[in-house]
């Protein structure tokens, strides 16, 4: 599954180690929406940890500095 543009911005925002209470105000949208967000974007990555969440960011593009090659 493919995140939406708004789960791409707070992904990317949570691989920067933002909390939600900082996602949210960064945005203007309540915590709550955030927490959804989030659950969202874990349960389409089949992942609940930041590792997993930073991995699928890489491969992505979604991170400045650095690029995921595919190969292992």
């Amino acid at each position: 599954m493919k995140l939406s543009d708004r789960e791409k911005e707070i992904l990317s925002l949570i691989v920067k180690e933002l909390s939600s209470q900082e996602i949210a105000k960064k945005l203007k949208i309540s915590v709550r929406t955030v927490d959804t967000h989030r659950k969202h974007i874990g349960k389409k990555l089949q992942t609940k940890s930041l590792i997993g969440l930073t991995k699928y960011a890489i491969q992505e593009g979604m991170i400045e500095g650095f690029r995921y090659s595919g190969k292992k």
